[in-house]
C-alpha cells in the first residue's frame, strides 16, 4: 500500500479533529430527511443511519436507546439542538 503524502495526512487529521461537528451536521440533515420521508422503508433506512451517526458521535447508550426506541424526530431534534448549543468547547462523548 502506498504511503500517504503530508497533504493527505493533514486532511485525515482535520477530519478526525472535526468529526463531532460533522456528525452533528449529519444528524441535522437526517432530521430534515425524516420530516420529508414518505414510506416506512425509507424512514427505517434513515433511522439506521441515525443510529450509526449517534454511535460515531459517542452518544451515551441510554440517550441513543431512548432516541431510537421513541423514533420521534422531535426528540432527536431537541437533543441535537442541545448538543449544538454546547459549541466547540464540547469534548467527544462528554455531556451528550
Amino acid at each position: 500500500m502506498a504511503d500517504r503524502s503530508p497533504h493527505q495526512d493533514r486532511i485525515i487529521k482535520r477530519y478526525y479533529d472535526h468529526r463531532d461537528e460533522i456528525m452533528l451536521n449529519r444528524l441535522g440533515e437526517l432530521v430534515s430527511e425524516l420530516y420529508l420521508a414518505e414510506g416506512e422503508s425509507k424512514v427505517d433506512r434513515i433511522w439506521k443511519r441515525i443510529a450509526t451517526a449517534l454511535d460515531k458521535l459517542g452518544t451515551p447508550q441510554s440517550v441513543a436507546t431512548h432516541i431510537l426506541e421513541t423514533r420521534d424526530p422531535e426528540v432527536l431534534a431537541r437533543n441535537l439542538k442541545t448538543w449544538l448549543n454546547k459549541g466547540p468547547s464540547r469534548k467527544k462523548g462528554s455531556d451528550l
